[in-house]
Parts: structure tokens; C-alpha cells; sequence
């Protein structure tokens, strides 16, 4: 359960800063302990040390943003003014900082390269950035991928992303001061469908023409479990065409089109997006990272816009159109997609 925002501020935040001044300071102690217990391994499965640097990495980082969001506080009349675009784009510039130096340090430590193959710079596809919203659909597979979206949309693209989220990752003490202080959501575990709608309309509803809202339309990562509970799930449904559409995706999960259909509806001059990505989509639980990551780490990522004159209205036709791209997404996995992550 989600302890309330007071306490997680009181303990959460400070607890944050011990861990991570803690693990600075036994930090060769970690690496030794984890070089040691890695030499009964092949060299490429010792992946312990290369994981201990970058999870210190990350807690310095988390650290010192949320020391800044303290700072942000006070600036802004101690909570008063935060609402305010010229403290909003101050988080956003904060967030972008954040992510810049998390990826800095992927590169570093994971040899980490994203490759993004880009719709052609044409007259009507450069007219288009940032000169009006757009809502983001993107599969969700593999450690990070929503991280690396955030980022490239921020650093890269210039865009002010908008996100629902599971309520648990409050639980990160730097996630939660941040984000909750922008416009994005939050939803619990067993909150209705309805309650994720409304906040995805909310969210859509007055977007700007560099605002971005992330929606990951299968609902979670993929798993070849989750995978046949979702064409299962179509089937119970009496969806016989979309169950029989889902079989024939063998790398994404079966698209949830309501909240899709939800954003499209609140933001109608919003350019559609699409983005697959492929690389470490073996990597599904800690155990695979850690048995399995490879030495390089690379992903390669296309994305595709959909104007949004050319976006269907009605809601069968919008259904059959995002099965369609996702099958468009499915079949780019096919061809891109390196061998397994090997050892």
C-alpha cells in the first residue's frame, strides 16, 4: 500500500539520500565482493560489476535531482507558484538534465547505442514538429524503453512529455516529487478502466503544440504469458477478429484501444505517432539482465506519423487502424530484431 505523500516526503526523500551516500562509500567494497563472486563465470556473463557502477550512478543522480526539486520548492514560493510555465518548464529542464545523464551513463557502462530511423525530413513532416501535440503509442518490451521514449522526446525532439503511470512507482522518492508536480498521472493498481480514461482525457485535453502524451496501448511489458492472456482475453470477449489478429502478433502483446481512442477523442488535432524499438527484448525480469545482457547494448527504434486528418473517427475504424500499425510494428520487429542476447 501507498503510504501518503507526507510521509513519503518524511521518509521516502531522506531514506534516498542515505542509501545512496551509504553505497558511494562502500562502493569498492561492492565491486569487490561482486568481481569475486562473478570469476566463476565465463568473462561474458560478469556483468555484477558493470551493473553495481551503474545502479550508483543512478542513486547519485536521484539524489541530486531531488535535492534540486528542493530547491525548485523554495523558488517557487514554497509550492505556490509551481504551477506556474515558467516553474513548469524549470522541471521539465530538470527531467531532461536527469535523463541526459542517466543515458550518459548507459553509454558509458553498457556501451549503450540507440539508432532511430526517422520519417523522411520532408516539407510537411518538418512543418509538423513541435507545431502541434501529438499522442505517443509505443510497444513496451525490453529494461528502460520507457525511459529511453522520455528521453529522446525531451532531449532529442524538444517535447514536454505527459504519462499515466502506475501509483506504485511513487515509491521512487525522486519519480514521485517531480513528476507529481507536472502534468502527468498516477493510477492505482486496481483503479477501473473508467479512472485511467478520465485521466488520459484529462491529460489530452489541453495539450499544447509541444506537449507529448506516452500511451503504451498493451498494458504492460511484453511476455509470451501476458501475451496469450490477451488474445485470451479477446476471445472471452467474443472478439473473434481481434483475437485472430492478436495470434498473428508474434512479438507484441494485443493493443488495448480505449486509451488510445480516449486521447484521440479529447485532443483531435493531435498528430498520431507510432514508435517500435527492438534490441533487449529478451531482457524481461532482473534474472535475464543479469544473465543476459549483452556486452554492447544496442536498440534500434522507427517511428511513423499519422496526421491527424488522417486519423480515423469512428471507433471500429480507429480499432481496426491501430491493429493495423501494430502489425505494421510487428512485422519491423520481425526484420530487425537481433539474435537472442546471448552469452
Amino acid at each position: 500500500m501507498l503510504p501518503p505523500r507526507f510521509l513519503r516526503r518524511l521518509i521516502l526523500a531522506p531514506l534516498l539520500i542515505v542509501l545512496t551516500v551509504v553505497a558511494v562509500v562502500t562502493l569498492p567494497i561492492w565491486l569487490l565482493v561482486v568481481a569475486a563472486a562473478s570469476l566463476r563465470l565465463p568473462p561474458p556473463q560478469r556483468r555484477g560489476t558493470r551493473l553495481v557502477w551503474f545502479a550508483v550512478a543512478w542513486l547519485t543522480l536521484e539524489s541530486m535531482a531531488l535535492v534540486a526539486c528542493l530547491g525548485l520548492w523554495v523558488a517557487g514560493g514554497f509550492g505556490g507558484r509551481l504551477h506556474r510555465d515558467e516553474h513548469q518548464e524549470r522541471h521539465y529542464a530538470l527531467i531532461r538534465w536527469f535523463l541526459s545523464r542517466v543515458y550518459g551513463a548507459a553509454v558509458r557502462i553498457f556501451r549503450l547505442s540507440v539508432e532511430v530511423d526517422e520519417p523522411p525530413h520532408t516539407p510537411d513532416e518538418l512543418s509538423r514538429r513541435l507545431t502541434r501535440p501529438v499522442i505517443v503509442l509505443s510497444r513496451h518490451a525490453g529494461p528502460g524503453d520507457s525511459f529511453l521514449l522520455i528521453h529522446h522526446l525531451l532531449v532529442l525532439y524538444g517535447r514536454r512529455p505527459r504519462i499515466v503511470m502506475k501509483a506504485a512507482l511513487q515509491f521512487d522518492p525522486s519519480l514521485d516529487v517531480v513528476i507529481n508536480r507536472l502534468p502527468n498521472a498516477f493510477v492505482p493498481r486496481k483503479v477501473a478502466e473508467s479512472g485511467i480514461l478520465t485521466e488520459i482525457r484529462r491529460l489530452a485535453s489541453d495539450m499544447d503544440a509541444d506537449d507529448a502524451l506516452v500511451i503504451f496501448p498493451e498494458g504492460g511489458n511484453f511476455t509470451p504469458r501476458r501475451r496469450w492472456r490477451a488474445i485470451f482475453r479477446l476471445e472471452e470477449k467474443g472478439l473473434a477478429e481481434e483475437a485472430s489478429r492478436a495470434r498473428r502478433l508474434e512479438h507484441l502483446l494485443a493493443p488495448r484501444p480505449n486509451g488510445a481512442i480516449a486521447a484521440i477523442e479529447a485532443c483531435p488535432t493531435a498528430d498520431v505517432i507510432f514508435v517500435a524499438h527492438t534490441g533487449l527484448d529478451d531482457l524481461i525480469t532482473i534474472g535475464d539482465v543479469w544473465r543476459r545482457l549483452p556486452v554492447r547494448a544496442e536498440i534500434r527504434a522507427r517511428w511513423w506519423r499519422v496526421r491527424s486528418a488522417d486519423v480515423p473517427r469512428d471507433r471500429e475504424s480507429q480499432i481496426r487502424w491501430l491493429f493495423d500499425h501494430w502489425e505494421k510494428i510487428d512485422a519491423w520487429i520481425a526484420e530487425n530484431r537481433p539474435a537472442p542476447a546471448g552469452t
